[in-house]
């Protein structure tokens, strides 16, 4: 694949941005959107003239989105960068509408769970970004008392495992670790992100290569007895927390109830849960293993009823890749994760559309959502102020997932051979163009800190 220069005539000082539909926060409609060094500074009727010295980019019906948000990124370098890597996955991210990604302190080595654990990562990251990176701290049972130094650092939480992570450096915490996490957390106002599985209620998986019996290993009780202690323990010590990768739609009411109360609680689920079933998972087929794991169909439509209540508030990738001789055929052994970061957009938006959304709502879920989780006030709309970070759709035009234009280090997809709606056009990071028709340009992505 060819670069996009970024050198090239789309770098310019003063800018403007013109689209029959331009996603804004109350909705969508013709506009032009001015830019200054980076910077949206107006939001103009469409047929407003375009400022003097600005160059102009038409996209005509084609539509202007807020760069996507995406808080839930394996990266897995340095030390698993055969799996993915900085270069890859922010090319991806770019290719897919993702302008900014958030970092998990797992799966690399060392994990992100001490000051120079954190600056290691950012001096990897550095030259490799192409859209904008922050990280998340790491809290397991021996740092407790680094998690203090990490929220100072620039980390935009704290996250933690209930049950086994997969990776021997990234340990899980018991109950007590966790109350001790979060009333550490709690105590200078930082957000922890969960893993929210209760091993007791996980049941060892037998090896085979039977989807069926994979999806009983992980039952949802699982989830709603990790969420309920969450729950309980953020009541208790008014802290903020966050339920990642929610698979068991099950744990919605309880969390519905919590917000009710005031409990400061927040919850995210990811494309595949809203787009895959475990009706359609082929045995043998571990592309599709993640854990939670992918549930029935009336267990995704009720997932779907969550995010249009707004009891879900975000939806993000949890790209979690690997090399594809871990993808073996059992489901025991094989690596669980999927690898979306470049598919998410379009996926969201094939399934969301046929329930009858707008594409507003999918702005709201995977770019607005994210960053308001994160405190990420420059990014997320479309509105005088924020970063000119864009994603140009076509909404309507179609293609098929083959793997090899994927930008991911390793082209292993639960995607492949799909028809999905949505072609990203191009993707613009503080209004410059960072991406075209699925080539990327040089990385020009800055690394970001907390409040930033």
């Amino acid at each position: 694949m060819t670069d996009v220069d970024p050198n090239g005539p789309d770098r310019a000082a003063r800018r403007a941005f013109r689209s029959t539909r331009v996603s804004l926060p109350d909705g969508s409609r013709p506009a032009l959107v001015t830019v200054t060094d980076g910077r949206i500074d107006a939001v103009l009727p469409h047929d407003a003239p375009v400022p003097e010295g600005a160059r102009l980019a038409d996209f005509g019906d084609d539509a202007l989105l807020p760069g996507l948000v995406d808080t839930h990124v394996h990266v897995n370098d340095p030390g698993r960068s055969e799996w993915e890597g900085f270069a890859t996955a922010t090319r991806a991210a770019a290719a897919g509408g993702v302008t900014t990604l958030l970092d998990m302190p797992l799966n690399s080595l060392p994990p992100t769970t001490t000051v120079p654990h954190l600056r290691t990562k950012q001096d990897v990251a550095r030259a490799a970004a192409h859209v904008d990176t922050g990280f998340w701290g790491g809290a397991v049972p021996d740092n407790t008392a680094e998690l203090r130094s990490l929220h100072d650092a620039g980390v935009f939480g704290f996250k933690c495992f209930l049950s086994p992570s997969g990776v021997e450096e990234f340990p899980a915490l018991d109950d007590a670790a966790l109350a001790r996490a979060m009333t550490e957390t709690a105590s200078f106002g930082a957000l922890l992100i969960v893993h929210a599985e209760d091993p007791g209620r996980l049941t060892e998986q037998q090896p085979g290569p039977r989807y069926a019996d994979f999806l009983a290993s992980r039952p949802r009780d699982a989830e709603n007895t990790a969420v309920t202690r969450l729950i309980a323990h953020a009541r208790r010590l008014d802290a903020r927390v966050h339920v990642l990768h929610l698979s068991s739609a099950d744990a919605l009411a309880p969390i519905a109830r919590a917000k009710a109360d005031g409990v400061r609680i927040t919850v995210e689920t990811c494309p595949h849960f809203l787009t895959l079933t475990a009706e359609e998972v082929p045995d043998g087929a571990t592309e599709f293993k993640c854990c939670p794991p992918i549930r029935e169909a009336a267990n995704r439509d009720a997932l779907w009823a969550g995010l249009a209540d707004g009891t879900v508030d975000c939806v993000v990738s949890d790209h979690s890749p690997c090399t594809g001789d871990l993808k073996t055929a059992d489901f025991a052994s094989a690596w669980g994760g999927i690898s979306s970061l470049q598919l998410g957009l379009p996926a969201v938006w094939t399934e969301a559309r046929r329930r009858g959304h707008a594409l507003d709502d999918v702005v709201r879920w995977m770019s607005t959502g994210p960053a308001r989780l994160a405190g990420l006030t420059r990014k997320g709309a479309i509105e005088p102020g924020r970063d000119a970070d864009f994603a140009v759709l076509a909404p309507e035009e179609a293609f098929t997932v083959d793997p090899a234009h994927l930008h991911h280090r390793n082209q292993v997809t639960a995607y492949a051979g799909r028809t999905l709606h949505g072609v990203v056009r191009s993707s613009w990071l503080r209004g410059e163009r960072i991406a075209a028709d699925g080539t990327v340009a040089g990385p020009t992505g800055r690394l970001l800190e907390r409040n930033d």
